[in-house]
């Protein structure tokens, strides 16, 4: 059985999610984010349908990989055009996006200048692709949310047994949100 305690991503078996303390960054909940994109094959979708007018012979940052910086950025709240600048080496971003540094700013306004018609379309493809990945899942039957996991440690033994029980019974999908709630019992 998995524990909280040591979980490996399997988008990239390099990185270890350990909850006991430790150096704690505000983005790290993005590594889940690259988890789930990974999972569903969005990373993938990207890196296959995405390309621009580029007519550059080299580029040091591809042009999917400046589509991921910005769609990862702005999931995690940076909007500005210069947050690129400020997030450049950033580590948490750089193990997301598998990079030693991101582009910098003007390198991001040049692949923006670069989208045309044929991008929408490219768009177009890549959410199509994504949505009947998305809608092919099978939804569970029932889902139990336990909002504030921490009040299981507070009921009876007997009756945490008996809700997994009817858990695995039934075939519920749990959901555990590890929040500090104020008490909902």
């Amino acid at each position: 059985m998995s524990s909280l305690n040591d979980v490996r991503l399997e988008s990239n078996k390099n990185i270890k999610i350990n909850f006991d303390s430790g150096d704690l960054s505000s983005d790290s909940g993005m590594l889940l984010v690259k988890e789930f994109a990974s999972k569903i094959g969005f990373i993938k979708r990207i890196k296959n349908l995405f390309k621009t007018k580029d007519t550059a012979k080299v580029r040091f940052h591809k042009e999917h990989e400046n589509l991921l910086q910005e769609i990862f950025h702005t999931i995690a709240g940076y909007f500005r055009e210069n947050d690129a600048d400020e997030l450049t080496n950033d580590p948490i971003f750089n193990t997301i996006l598998e990079k030693d540094t991101q582009a910098s700013q003007p390198t991001m306004s040049r692949l923006f200048n670069r989208t045309d018609d044929d991008t929408l379309l490219q768009f177009e493809n890549i959410h199509t692709a994504i949505r009947q990945i998305v809608y092919g899942v099978k939804p569970p039957e029932r889902i139990l949310f336990d909002i504030d996991s921490t009040t299981l440690v507070h009921l009876e033994n007997k009756r945490v047994l008996d809700i997994i029980h009817i858990m695995l019974k039934t075939g519920t999908t749990l959901f555990w949100y590890l929040m500090v709630l104020p008490e909902i019992y």
